[in-house]
């Protein structure tokens, strides 16, 4: 009974202690920052928002249409541009560099990504008064958020979510990630508050983020505000990949 009693207390203390690990290093589990790139010939501005300054990449057109992409935890978003400078041409792209990310100063978290995202847009609505937002895997996070709080033309929400605690628990199922987790990214939660067309673009074979997750996303907006695209056999990280992914985004940013 003793010996029991020490094996049971030695599990104890060791799941305590994986509880605690995932706790302190969470965010470092969430965010992958990538280094600084310098793409030949791209135009890159800086944004000041509270204690970071914020590194975009701007390819600036006529007119008052604009995109703001929101890319993935691990992503160069300057590895999107040739695709998107020629998919979107009626529009001015910005692509976002979150703070820690690609040339932008500060330590990623919820509340800073989503404060920055504010700056970001009110800083490109300045200029354009039809604003889309894209957001990919972290980023729909960040984008469902400002959609919730901003007038914008189209959402796209590319390998989507509908609360990064429920993707946890999916990975983590022996864990009370409910109560660990800071950056909880409550998508759904924000669906009620978008009224604009929104298009989710889904990958079928998703190891990172299970479909189960995009598809409760897609069912917090009404039937008829959301559009959806799945992509069979694509990947969470190969659905660039694929032809039907920009184009689906271009026929939906397209439409009147």
């Amino acid at each position: 009974m003793r010996a029991l009693l020490t094996i049971a207390q030695g599990i104890a203390i060791g799941y305590v202690g994986l509880c605690a690990w995932l706790f302190l290093t969470q965010r470092s589990q969430i965010y992958f920052p990538v280094p600084e790139s310098s793409p030949p010939g791209v135009q890159s501005i800086r944004l000041i928002s509270g204690d970071a300054a914020l590194k975009l990449w701007v390819v600036t057109r006529p007119g008052p249409l604009a995109l703001i992409y929101f890319g993935g935890n691990a992503e160069d978003v300057s590895a999107s541009l040739p695709s998107f400078e020629s998919a979107f041409p009626d529009h001015s792209l910005y692509l976002v560099n979150y703070r820690g990310y690609g040339g932008s100063t500060g330590k990623p978290s919820e509340p800073a990504l989503l404060a920055d995202a504010g700056v970001i847009f009110d800083h490109v609505h300045a200029a354009h008064s039809a604003i889309s937002i894209m957001g990919r895997s972290l980023g729909s996070g960040i984008a469902m958020q400002l959609a919730s709080a901003r007038e914008i033309r189209r959402l796209v929400l590319v390998t989507p979510y509908d609360s990064l605690v429920n993707v946890a628990r999916d990975h983590f199922p022996l864990f009370p990630v409910g109560l660990l987790m800071r950056d909880r990214y409550e998508s759904a939660s924000r669906a009620p508050h978008i009224q604009a067309p929104v298009l989710a673009v889904i990958a079928g074979d998703d190891e990172i983020i299970p479909r189960a997750r995009s598809l409760a996303l897609v069912e917090a907006f009404p039937p008829t505000q959301v559009r959806v695209v799945v992509l069979e056999h694509a990947t969470h990280n190969s659905i660039d990949l694929f032809p039907e992914y920009l184009g689906a985004v271009r026929g939906f940013l397209s439409r009147e």
